[in-house]
């Protein structure tokens, strides 16, 4: 199977998941959204379907950062998607099959300027988690200190 065939494989199987149902009101949603509404495991299986997207790439000889940029896509649609209502809300906004899809279609296009901002995003993204992370630690050591002093002190 050569490129023009996966993707468009992968056009379709975005259309699908993210914009293949019209609203009354114009805008579009796709199987995910609804996947996604189904309490504990809907985001998790609309993440799995959505990593096929990532074995394609791979498949296709497609660079780390790229890739790596797909899955914060896929990650950050699961993880905001399982908050109730507001993140199946930005679940059918977001729609990371779409992105993904348009990632790998603009890879092809222009690969050089795709793979320097998906390192770039993805470099940004990983300082602010880490950022994230040592911020609740040292917040959290300042809240048990301040218990500690309350209790103890």
């Amino acid at each position: 199977m050569d490129n023009a065939d996966v993707q468009a494989r992968l056009k379709r199987l975005s259309w699908v998941m993210d914009n293949s149902i019209r609203l009354p009101t114009g805008h579009r949603i796709g199987i995910d959204g609804l996947i996604g509404l189904i309490p504990g495991v809907g985001d998790a299986v609309g993440a799995a379907i959505s990593g096929y997207f990532v074995v394609q790439a791979a498949r296709l000889n497609v660079p780390k950062p790229i890739m790596a940029r797909m899955l914060l896509n896929i990650v950050t649609e699961a993880i905001v998607g399982a908050v109730p209502v507001l993140g199946d809300l930005f679940d059918l906004a977001f729609k990371a099959n779409a992105r993904n899809y348009h990632l790998l279609e603009n890879y092809f296009d222009q690969p050089r300027r795709v793979q320097q901002r998906s390192t770039a995003l993805v470099a940004a993204s990983t300082v602010g988690a880490v950022a994230v992370v040592a911020l609740a630690i040292f917040g959290a050591i300042a809240l048990l200190r301040a218990i500690w002093g309350v209790l103890f002190g």
